[in-house]
């Protein structure tokens, strides 16, 4: 009888050593091919490298932009995607102008010039703040480290017109000077557009009474990178931009205001990727 249970108990302890012995293996290979996959993935990374993709988990970019009718300072988030997509979040700060706008001197009689230049005929310094999201696809990676990436960007989103007054320095009926803007009423219109004028009134003067329209917008670019491979970026970029606003933007006292903005735009960008 006893041996009869000490080989039951040997035939029950014989597979769960067995057990125990299997798990620790098979975690340990478990592990390995983890290891393995890891190992493959960032081989893959480099050779794509290598293959002038960029790679890369996120970037911030900074730049100044030149609109056809203005400028903008802007400000650029990108977390990439996929080898060739990254999805972009974008902020804008500018000013749109007029094409009849032209800065002019305060002469006197003599020809003598006295007071702060002012551009005859401006209402309004239209000033804009956009945010909105895009993405960006690249079309060419670098042939090599010192090569030029392309990428085809586009996107939109929410855009907040500011219209701050222009106000200009005049002579009044009793020779007294004077800051007005236009719209007030037919008096000081007509002075504003005729003078005398003694100068502008200062770039600060007015943006204790904006005027805040809401929009939208939508632009879309080619971005060439020729900046150190994959950690910085130092970038040329070139496009199209649209605005429209729910009510119109005037920005001269002579020229028809409108809702629509259309122009095109070259930027100069920095940036570093990780």
């Amino acid at each position: 009888m006893k041996r009869i249970i000490i080989n039951s108990l040997m035939l029950i302890a014989f597979p769960v050593c067995l057990m125990a012995q299997y798990k620790p293996i098979e975690k340990e290979k478990s592990k390995n091919d983890k290891k393995a996959e890891k190992k493959e993935r960032v081989n893959k990374l480099i050779k794509q490298e290598e293959e002038g993709m960029l790679i890369f988990q996120k970037q911030n970019i900074f730049g100044f932009k030149l609109y056809s009718d203005g400028w903008a300072a802007l400000y650029e988030k990108g977390i990439m995607k996929t080898v060739d997509k990254t999805t972009l979040f974008m902020a804008e700060f500018g000013e749109h102008k007029s094409n009849k706008e032209h800065k002019q001197p305060n002469v006197d009689q003599n020809g003598i010039s006295f007071g702060n230049s002012f551009i005859y005929g401006k209402v309004n310094n239209f000033f804009f703040l956009k945010l909105g999201v895009g993405q960006s696809i690249l079309l060419g990676g670098k042939g090599n480290k010192n090569g030029v990436a392309v990428s085809a960007i586009y996107g939109g989103g929410l855009s907040l017109g500011l219209l701050k007054p222009y106000y200009v320095k005049i002579l009044d009926v009793n020779s007294k000077e004077q800051k007005i803007k236009y719209g007030e009423n037919a008096v000081n219109d007509s002075l504003f557009l005729y003078g005398p004028f003694t100068g502008g009134a200062g770039v600060f003067k007015g943006f204790n009474e904006p005027k805040v329209k809401p929009g939208v917008f939508v632009k879309g670019a080619l971005r060439f990178d020729y900046g150190k491979y994959n950690e910085t970026v130092s970038a040329i970029e070139a496009g199209f931009n649209a605005e429209y606003y729910t009510s119109s933007m005037p920005i001269m006292a002579i020229v028809k205001a409108k809702k629509l903005f259309l122009n095109v735009f070259i930027a100069i960008e920095f940036g570093k990727r990780k």
